[in-house]
Formats: structure tokens, sequence, C-alpha cells
């Protein structure tokens, strides 16, 4: 189960960090004036979200819903766990919503100002923060 844990872990840091930097591009790709600039942040972001932040998060899933069954479907029943769930859907949300941003600025239909993008990539931070404080101190 420990080798299980440590997976889970691991690709959960490696789907934050792309979910952490993706937005960052977009708040440099939004500013971007010239053509070249363009079409090398389409292939970063698409590169990023396609080849790590996609995976990340499938398997980070995954091995989550492994983790569950190794404790017993009895873990359901814990507060934590289901408050932890409600966060990781909301990050799923968002991780879909940024793959509508890449359709979004690889169809040259991007709507938002980088300032926008700022705000926006701080909302992963508060899930982080509020997943690790659940696992970690497990209330009620």
């Amino acid at each position: 189960m420990l080798w299980v844990k440590a997976f889970h872990i691991i690709f959960m840091v490696t789907w934050f960090a792309a979910l952490f930097y993706l937005p960052r591009l977009y708040v440099y790709h939004a500013g971007a004036t010239d053509e070249i600039s363009n079409e090398r942040f389409k292939l970063m972001e698409r590169k990023l979200y396609y080849g790590i932040a996609a995976p990340g998060a499938i398997l980070t899933i995954l091995l989550g819903i492994w983790l569950i069954h190794l404790l017993g479907y009895g873990v359901l029943s814990a507060f934590w766990l289901q408050a932890k769930l409600v966060l990781v859907s909301l990050l799923v949300v968002y991780h879909l919503y940024c793959g509508k941003l890449l359709k979004d600025f690889k169809h040259d239909r991007n709507r938002h100002s980088h300032v926008w993008f700022r705000w926006f990539n701080e909302l992963p931070v508060f899930v982080l923060i509020g997943v690790v404080l659940l696992v970690e101190l497990q209330p009620y």
C-alpha cells in the first residue's frame, strides 16, 4: 500500500506542477503580440497539458481509487476524505477548463487579459492547501 500511496503523491505533485505552470503560460501568451511567440506558446501549452497535466491527473485519480480500495470502502464515510474528494472534483473541473482555454488559444479566440490569468493561476493553490490539510489532519 505504501508504494501506491507514494506514487499517488508523486503524480499529484506532477499534476499540480502542470496546473501551476499552464495558467502562467497563459499569462504570457495573452500578452504575446508576435506570431512566433504565439505559436511557441501554443506548442508549450499543448505539450504541458497533454504530456504532463493529463497523465498526472489520470494517474493521481486512478491511484487514489486504488488506495480507497486498499483501505476499504468504509473510509468513504470519513468527512476528511469526502471533503478531499470534493476538492479533487473542483480540481478536475479546473483542469478541464484549462483545456478549454488551451483550445481557445489554439484557435486564437482568447478573451481574457493577462491580469485575469494571473488571478486564475492562484486557484489551485487553495485546493492544494485544503487537500494537504485534510489528509494530514483528518478532521472529524
